[in-house]
């Protein structure tokens, strides 16, 4: 018998040993039937147009590092983190296929509004705490406002009437009201009790150079425990006892647009790259904002309420307005809804309590003019969807408010250009 045959004594199955231990490797990163690694990255980087803005990346690196205007580096790092959070979407959407209904519901709740909670952390961790309360503020306004408006009114110019699942939305909408009044709360303590009062001077001051009352972060950490609670408790809603009432009736076109186009492993690498390149994105464009907004007289709140949520929900807008077209408004409304959840009963509750470790005294009290710009938007969401029916007209209203909020947040940061037109 020859030395080099497979059965010598001396060397065994030295080329058996090779291939099983290749498959194994093989099955453990990529599952039989999937998508192979080349083609899943040719998908996630060449699938979408929208991806040429990651040219904005290095740019945004090289403007950071060297040192250059201040409104350039905010605008290569604004634009490079849109198709970041389009690539965020779509790698957990691709995990969600694999995953089933239980894991992808938590997967998105986890990863649905990541680039919100980059966005926050770094603002947090660089003591812009209205930055962090404006940028959260204003993604749920964008998101029941501007996407859930633009989707209706999209929806509306090819259905006259769309219809969603009545108690669903509901329930979606209780919970959001609830959110939207715990933030209501401090806002009226802090206006109607003395312990409500910043104390001056303090230690780590927020943005008006005061530290707000034991009282205030007591009430707002606790509310933020509490908001913690209630959102589990929807996921356990939502996912284990009441799925029926957010489940969007599948067909066999259905399945076949949410066929995977990744494998396992790639969508998780994916994801992982995606949010890290993220991170350092974030950080620059918060580093940015204070030297931005002094140099180029570009209110704060302007930012936070209006720019930065265009960012977040690039991808969400796009999503929620093609579901609304296709009369997939179960869709549409966990998309809209479900994040602006997410942002109030996870996100903001989650930053309340990383200040809290890190010592940044982050609270629920926000301005009383933006409590109130919250509570009528709820308000008239709330109004819309209580019938489990929409149009374009409904679309319509929701757009032009947020376009109207839109135009008092700049006038009330600018009296003096008000002033100007009005003369």
């Amino acid at each position: 018998m020859s030395p080099n045959s497979e059965t010598s004594p001396l060397l065994g199955n030295n080329d058996s040993r090779p291939e099983c231990w290749s498959r194994r490797i093989l099955r453990a990163i990529k599952a039989d039937g999937e998508p192979s690694w080349t083609e899943s990255f040719k998908f996630f980087l060449f699938g979408s147009w929208a991806n040429v803005l990651l040219l904005f990346i290095p740019l945004s690196i090289l403007s950071h590092n060297l040192h250059w205007d201040a409104a350039l580096r905010f605008v290569f790092s604004f634009v490079a983190i849109i198709p970041l959070a389009k690539l965020l979407g779509e790698a957990t959407d691709q995990l969600s296929i694999k995953l089933g209904q239980t894991l992808s519901g938590l997967l998105n709740a986890s990863f649905g509004n990541a680039v919100e909670i980059i966005i926050g952390t770094a603002a947090l961790l660089n003591g812009e705490l209205r930055i962090v309360q404006t940028s959260m503020l204003g993604s749920i306004l964008s998101n029941i406002l501007l996407v859930l408006g633009c989707s209706f009114l999209a929806g509306g110019f090819y259905h006259s009437e769309g219809s969603f699942n009545l108690t669903g939305a509901q329930a979606s909408a209780s919970l959001m009201t609830l959110s939207c009044i715990t933030l209501v709360i401090p806002a009226a303590y802090a206006s109607t009790t003395l312990s409500g009062i910043p104390e001056f001077p303090c230690d780590i001051p927020d943005d008006k150079g005061g530290c707000p009352s034991p009282g205030l972060l007591i009430i707002s950490r606790g509310t933020a425990v509490l908001l913690l609670f209630v959102y589990c408790a929807y996921l356990v809603f939502q996912l284990y006892t009441h799925p029926q009432f957010f489940r969007q009736s599948s067909t066999g076109e259905d399945e076949e647009e949410t066929s995977g186009h990744m494998n396992m492993m790639a969508a998780t690498l994916s994801l992982l790259l995606v949010t890290v390149i993220t991170a350092f994105c974030a950080e620059y464009l918060v580093a940015s904002i204070e030297e931005t907004a002094q140099r180029y007289h570009i209110p704060k709140a302007f930012i936070g309420v209006i720019l930065l949520p265009i960012v977040g929900n690039a991808a969400e807008h796009v999503t929620s307005v093609w579901m609304a077209i296709k009369d997939k408004y179960e869709l549409t409304i966990s998309i809209c809804v479900g994040s602006s959840i997410q942002i109030s009963a996870l996100v903001i509750p989650l930053l309340v309590i990383l200040g809290w470790i890190v010592g940044q005294p982050l609270t629920l009290h926000f301005e009383n003019f933006e409590t109130i710009l919250l509570f009528v938007s709820v308000l008239l969401v709330s109004l819309l969807i209580m019938d489990g029916k929409t149009n374009y007209m409904e679309g319509l209203m929701l757009t032009i408010l947020y376009l109207v909020i839109a135009l008092a947040c700049e006038c009330k940061r600018h009296p003096s250009l008000c002033r100007n037109v009005v003369d």
